[in-house]
């Protein structure tokens, strides 16, 4: 695998003041000081204000830059001297995108159409884009936006022409601790008492902040154009992560919601016939054939998937304890957490 220098490179951040966006900008100012310029694109004032007064002491490097993926001809001015770009915008809330569709296609998927256009225009390098397991086989509209948003930068490369221009997708599971996910709700949840659960056979992947942006920096760094990274994470049972945060609170079957799994999967067995599998992660292969994927598996100490693979979180290999479940808590979400 070869190392990551973003010294003295120019770094655009889509959805930047989101979770990602913040804690992809502490890691990188931690690793690479030097870097000349990390532009946050988003499209909240307030929140950019909020993050700028974190950095205080790096206003030569960092810039905040108000704009919507919607919006190309702003983004393209955004991307002026960039050569590096990682795009983490999108409307993700499973509901909102039920009831609102074209909004939720609006920006993840014309969106993402808009940040491959003003790459090409504007001389980036180096494209990450973010993706959901909800993009594998997907039941919901975000799902299927995500879905469609991966098979658009993949195939950007296949258009790019001469360019020195790599288009590259990350695939991971739920985030700990990030907004909107089950841990910070049932922490809100047990001073009631009660716990809701849709179904207790319920599992999901499991992948931290850092984890997620070190799967980023390693897409950056190794991709050669067109694969989808999938890392080998942990699963949770719904019913431990239940037990590790409120072992005496009732527990209230609610039903599972419209749009949602029973188990999420990364690669589906489909998938699976085009998947190689390295040491610490999976990658899809682009359906059209862009480089040798034997001289891929070389370099990279790789290997070809056996048939009927596919990496779901309810038949996962590695699982979370309660205990580990709690330990990761205190060390992403909470530190003073007690059960």
């Amino acid at each position: 695998m070869n190392t990551l220098d973003l010294n003295n490179r120019h770094i655009l951040v889509t959805g930047g003041t989101g979770s990602f966006g913040k804690k992809f900008a502490e890691t990188v100012f931690k690793k690479y000081p030097k870097v000349a310029r990390l532009v946050i694109y988003s499209r909240d004032e307030l929140k950019q204000f909020e993050m700028a007064q974190h950095y205080q002491d790096k206003k030569h490097s960092i810039r905040f830059f108000i704009g919507d993926v919607r919006d190309k001809e702003r983004l393209t001015r955004a991307m002026e001297g960039i050569d590096t770009v990682v795009h983490a915008a999108a409307l993700k809330q499973v509901p909102a995108a039920e009831y609102n569709p074209f909004e939720a296609i609006k920006t993840n998927v014309l969106g993402a159409q808009n940040v491959i256009d003003a790459a090409m225009d504007k001389g980036v390098k180096r494209v990450v884009a973010l993706s959901t397991d909800k993009a594998a086989a997907p039941i919901n509209l975000y799902g299927a936006t995500k879905l469609c948003s991966d098979k658009l930068f993949i195939a950007a490369n296949n258009y790019k022409g001469h360019r020195d221009l790599k288009f590259s997708v990350v695939r991971y599971g739920n985030v700990m601790g990030s907004r909107g996910s089950v841990i910070p709700f049932f922490l809100e949840q047990r001073k009631t008492g009660v716990l809701p659960i849709t179904d207790e056979r319920m599992t999901r992947f499991n992948i931290s902040l850092e984890e997620g942006v070190d799967m980023v920096l390693n897409a950056l760094a190794n991709a050669w154009g067109g694969e989808l990274f999938v890392p080998k994470i942990p699963s949770y049972r719904i019913t431990d992560v239940a037990e590790a945060l409120a072992p005496g609170c009732k527990r209230v079957v609610t039903g599972i919601r419209p749009g949602e799994k029973l188990h999420e999967e990364m690669v589906t067995e489909t998938d699976g016939l085009n998947t190689i599998e390295l040491p610490n992660q999976f990658v899809i292969l682009p359906s059209t054939r862009l480089w040798d994927p034997d001289e891929f598996c070389r370099t990279f100490n790789g290997k070809r998937c056996e048939y009927g693979f596919c990496y779901n979180s309810g038949t996962n290999k590695e699982w979370l304890t309660v205990d580990q479940i709690r330990e990761l808590i205190r060390k992403h979400v909470d530190p003073t957490f007690t059960p």
